[in-house]
């Protein structure tokens, strides 16, 4: 498939750029700051590209089977930025027509798993607290793909780890797996990549977690 990738610097990015070259994807990694960005490969693009003005991105996207984000702010100082920077990749998906997104959210923006015992709800609740502005940015930019008309996932992973891909975890559509505290960005990498042609993840949000 020929992919592009937005957030390629980040942690999820830079696995999903990883990860899709060695599975033979043509991959354009969108970053601000090329020098950023660790991976290298054959099929791979660098396209440097300001993401608040949607026709600079448009040639990025145009022709491109899917889109894969891992726009989000790496602290509260930066609240707002998923919710602005996947608007302007929006508009420019739909004036080039294409449709399929998936995108990094967070465990807190859906619903809570049934049966959880009070341990993970006080956890929740208190992650939840401390970074509220994150959360509304991520909500906003949910909201955001709600009304556009692509056919998007919401990945919502719960804590982050920096480990090895396993590919084995847990995927909940619509919902969050029980008692799912952690996992690597490499297996939310993996997770995303595998929902790109997965028609039952489409306008839906997808927990994945241990």
């Amino acid at each position: 498939m020929n992919l592009t990738v937005f957030g390629a610097t980040g942690g999820i990015g830079q696995e999903v750029v990883r990860q899709a070259l060695a599975a033979g994807h043509r991959v354009t990694a969108v970053v601000r700051d090329p020098a950023r960005l660790e991976v290298t490969g054959t099929g791979l693009e660098v396209f440097r590209a300001d993401l608040t003005d949607p026709e600079a991105v448009r040639p990025a996207v145009a022709g491109r089977d899917a889109v894969l984000s891992g726009l989000g702010a790496r602290s509260r100082r930066d609240a707002g930025v998923a919710a602005r920077l996947t608007r302007t990749v929006l508009r420019a998906m739909e004036v080039e027509g294409v449709r399929r997104v998936v995108v990094v959210s967070a465990a807190p923006v859906g619903p809570e798993p049934e049966g959880d015992g009070l341990l993970d709800r006080g956890m929740r609740g208190i992650v939840s607290a401390l970074l509220k502005d994150v959360y509304a940015d991520l909500r906003e930019m949910e909201d955001e793909l709600a009304r556009s008309g692509t056919d998007w996932t919401s990945v919502r992973p719960p804590r982050l780890q920096d480990k090895p891909l396993t590919g084995s975890y847990r995927v909940v559509v619509g919902g969050f797996p029980r008692r799912g505290r952690f996992i690597a960005r490499a297996d939310v990498a993996h997770a995303m990549l595998g929902m790109i042609d997965d028609p039952g993840t489409v306008k839906e949000g997808v927990g994945v977690a241990y």
